[in-house]
């Protein structure tokens, strides 16, 4: 399907990958993701909550909570491909340097204007995440005349943007509930397909959120079955990375859907 190089180490996807969350956060809107780890393709590690309303903590507190846990999983685990979910280009550079291999961006370089210039310097894969505004006050701007034909005309913007600065391995992220409502979520599902003209690997992060146990009057501990289902429909429109907490399952789905496809 597609190739990553993680700092010299070529991982290659011929089925979607899992990316594994763990959040090294006191107000994760999950608790089950705070400190788990997990048996994924990659591990995604954050120190900044980027949920609805969260406030910046600031990049020394952001590098206090995840640089020891990088290096520790990175010495006890050293082929393990670790990301770091950060919009700051310091705790990304630093991030790297303690073993992380790719950046995760929810901004898509827009909340710190080195970013990708750093990312292009420390050659590892980006994701590129859509999201207006920042997490503080993003729901106020989840207004769209078209939703799917408005992030798709960002990430082409973006995508040009991220190759003059010299970014080799892009992943495109739609942002689902950044800045977009559960109709606006639902939308984007749908249209994924409408992605793959970008070339780019399309990255999924639907889990546990609001969209899912809201519609079914839940709360985020209960979301784990609709998880699998949005999960599901992603791989089916052409989703090729998962971000998940819930690892076991979404690499059922995964199974599934693959041996579906093979002939």
């Amino acid at each position: 399907m597609f190739t990553l190089n993680c700092k010299g180490r070529l991982l290659v996807a011929e089925k979607p990958l899992l990316m594994g969350i763990i959040n090294l956060t006191p107000d994760s809107f999950y608790e089950g993701s705070r400190f788990t780890m997990m048996d994924a393709d990659l591990l995604d590690i954050g120190g900044q909550s980027t949920r609805p309303g969260a406030e910046q903590v600031g990049v020394s507190e952001e590098l206090q909570r995840v640089i020891e846990g990088i290096v520790s999983i990175h010495n006890h685990f050293p082929e393990a491909v670790l990301s770091i979910d950060t919009y700051s280009s310091i705790v990304a550079s630093e991030a790297v340097a303690a073993g992380a291999a790719m950046v995760n961006d929810v901004s898509g370089g827009n909340m710190d204007p080195s970013m990708l210039a750093v990312v292009a310097a420390l050659k590892v894969p980006y994701v590129c995440m859509h999201m207006k505004g920042e997490p503080l006050t993003m729901q106020k701007e989840a207004v769209y005349d078209d939703v799917t034909r408005e992030v798709l005309d960002y990430f082409i913007e973006k995508k040009a943007v991220c190759i003059k600065a010299g970014i080799k391995d892009l992943i495109i992220d739609p942002g689902f509930g950044f800045a977009k409502t559960s109709r606006h979520n639902f939308d984007l599902l749908q249209n994924l397909p409408v992605f793959r003209m970008l070339d780019c690997p399309i990255l999924l992060g639907v889990s546990r959120k609001a969209t899912i146990y809201k519609t079914l009057g839940i709360g985020p501990g209960e979301a784990l079955n609709g998880t699998t289902v949005m999960n599901t429909i992603g791989l089916m429109k052409g989703a090729q990375i998962l971000r998940v907490h819930d690892v076991r399952e979404a690499k059922e789905a995964v199974e599934l859907v693959t041996a579906m496809r093979t002939k």
